[in-house]
This record gives C-alpha cells, structure tokens and sequence, in this order.
C-alpha cells in the first residue's frame, strides 16, 4: 500500500513542478491549428466520398 502512496505523491510532484504546461494563448493557437486542419480534412473526405459515390453510380448504370 505504501508503494501506490508513493506513485501518486511522485506523480503529483511530477505534474506541478516538472511539467511545462502551455500558456492560454498558445493553448488557444494550437486548437485554432488542429480546428482549421481538422475542417480541411474532413472537406477532403467529404469531396473524395462524392466523387468515388459518383464514379461508382456511373459503373452501376453500366449494367
């Protein structure tokens, strides 16, 4: 028991004096980063997914 008290203080200690933790702006900037390419990844797929639905729709009318 005394082992698992140890992790969780060493854990602590860890979290609040060795960690570099971002400041709010570049918090900010970085999600602002991952919501801008996160949108353009998804239009990417969006026009991909159109355009295989529509090639594949030319082939079912083939047949």
């Amino acid at each position: 028991m005394a082992k698992i008290g140890t992790y969780i203080q060493e854990s602590v200690d860890e979290l609040v004096n060795k960690v570099s933790w971002p400041t709010w702006s570049e918090l900010q900037s970085s999600s602002i980063v991952v919501m801008v390419a996160s949108i353009i990844f998804a239009i990417i797929i969006f026009a991909m997914d159109q355009s295989f639905s529509k090639l594949m729709q030319i082939v079912y009318d083939l047949f």
